[in-house]
């Protein structure tokens, strides 16, 4: 399709390819409304608390902050060991099926009102741009002009800029795993020191430049996964950004059709225009949307000056703007239901997790030793443990019976429970004849060494030669 308009889209190709499959840029013209006052005091309550929410300590520790070198995962003041994949697996899923469930209900607003991407580039980056290189249309003249003294001072000023907020955004993404203080503290020491650190920063602040500076919209419509998926999710209940084409078709300058038969939309293009992605809102619910809100800020303008009524373009499901009745569906429900079950597994997990888990691993070799009528049976004991609370624990042998009968010989006993996960090397000695079947499953008793309060009770197999 050749147009002169270069807002009236081809229906067989994203807005952002020509027809020899280059890259069109974009340059979404700026747009003030409600919603986009609205999703700007969004965009900078997610940045403040970016910024600010690992310099905040509670009991001595970041707020929130994940050592991969140290398996730990603090959040407001508590410690969470990776010593309990199971922990981290639930709060993956869990938050998974949250999202399942805001696609399901909400459509994609995580994409327009959360994700990084969006949040960075509409409310710092294009900023940037627009006050060093002017408006959409004097960015879109730029481009086109020939490289003079101009385009030249603009360019690298603003690449600059872009720059240095990006290699902000990096050290703050690696104090998240490294602590803000201990990062501050390497950056004031050679790169050699930290080369690690030093080398992860600078690629993920190439990372941040490229994709927030230039690649933008591409990432949505091409590498992120999201989507894709949220066609899966959504359905005709799902609350989106949409165009009311029975109040709004057929637009103005449609082809047979008289003045007083047009609907609402005036063909004005300007909630084109205005979309970070480019698509054409009123051909309907597209992959592409992110649902950032542009086009609705920009059709209540132009339908305020016609003085028509707003929301022509506006939160809507395909039932309500069908004129039909909202249909039930159990589908959010699940989605939910699913997502609080193992928000719920993950609590009592960590509940059980505080207290020690204990796990007998028999030696390697002969089940048993025999040196002068005494059998040993050697373990080794892995002893996990959540939580910043520290004690000694110690070994007893439960049962009345083999009390006597059996000593418990270990590296250490009490055992100290100072880091998330421990080794000790445990001996059990019996005299041979003990066991009458030359096997026997001993309860213990794990206690706190303190105060002699039961912990947990544990059945080891003793094993020695049948009588």
């Amino acid at each position: 399709m050749t147009t002169k308009n270069r807002y009236d889209l081809d229906p067989e190709r994203l807005a952002t390819t020509d027809e020899h499959g280059n890259r069109v840029y974009l340059y979404p013209e700026d747009v003030k409304g409600k919603w986009k006052s609205l999703r700007m005091k969004v965009y900078w309550g997610l940045i403040l608390v970016y910024l600010v929410l690992p310099w905040i300590y509670i009991n001595g520790k970041p707020s929130l902050m994940v050592n991969i070198a140290k398996r730990e995962f603090t959040v407001l003041g508590q410690t969470l060991y990776g010593v309990e994949p199971i922990l981290f697996f639930l709060l993956l899923v869990s938050g998974l099926f949250f999202i399942a469930f805001m696609t399901t209900v909400f459509g994609r607003v995580w994409c327009g009102w959360g994700c990084p991407q969006t949040v960075f580039i509409q409310s710092i980056f294009l900023k940037i741009e627009a006050l060093i290189e002017g408006k959409a249309r004097q960015r879109m003249a730029l481009d086109a002009a020939p490289w003079n003294f101009e385009k030249i001072w603009k360019r690298a000023l603003k690449w600059f800029v872009f720059s240095v907020i990006s290699l902000h955004i990096a050290h703050t993404f690696i104090g998240y795993f490294v602590g803000p203080k201990e990062l501050f503290v390497m950056t004031m020491q050679s790169p050699g020191e930290h080369f690690g650190i030093f080398t992860a920063t600078m690629i993920l602040s190439a990372i941040f430049l490229l994709d927030f500076g230039w690649f933008r919209e591409q990432f949505c419509l091409i590498a992120c996964p999201y989507g894709r998926i949220q066609s899966v999710m959504m359905d005709e209940n799902s609350k989106v950004v949409a165009y009311d084409y029975k109040r709004g078709e057929p637009h103005r300058g449609s082809q047979g059709v008289s003045k007083e038969a047009e609907g609402d939309c005036v063909n004005c293009y300007n909630c084109v225009k205005v979309c970070p992605t480019g698509i054409d809102i009123r051909r309907g619910t597209q992959l592409e949307c992110i649902a950032c809100t542009q086009c609705i800020d920009a059709c209540d303008d132009i339908m305020t000056r016609l003085k028509k009524p707003t929301g022509l373009i506006r939160y809507a499901t395909e039932v309500e703007l069908k004129g039909e009745s909202k249909k039930k569906t159990i589908r959010p429900f699940i989605y939910l239901g699913v997502s609080l079950i193992f928000v719920a597994s993950f609590f009592m997990f960590l509940k059980n997790s505080e207290k020690p888990q204990l796990v007998f691993l028999r030696g390697v070799g002969a089940p048993f030793l025999i040196s002068e009528e005494m059998i040993t049976n050697k373990f080794t004991l892995k002893i996990k443990h959540q939580g910043d609370t520290r004690f000694p624990i110690r070994i007893e042998i439960a049962d009345p019976l083999y009390m006597d009968k059996i000593s418990i010989n270990a590296s250490e006993n009490p055992i100290e429970l100072d880091r998330a996960e421990k080794k000790v090397f445990i001996f059990f000695k019996f005299k041979m004849g003990t066991f009458e079947t030359g096997s026997k499953m001993v309860k213990l008793n794990i206690v706190e060494a303190n105060t002699n309060e039961l912990i947990t009770t544990k059945e080891v197999p003793l094993v020695g030669p049948i009588n």
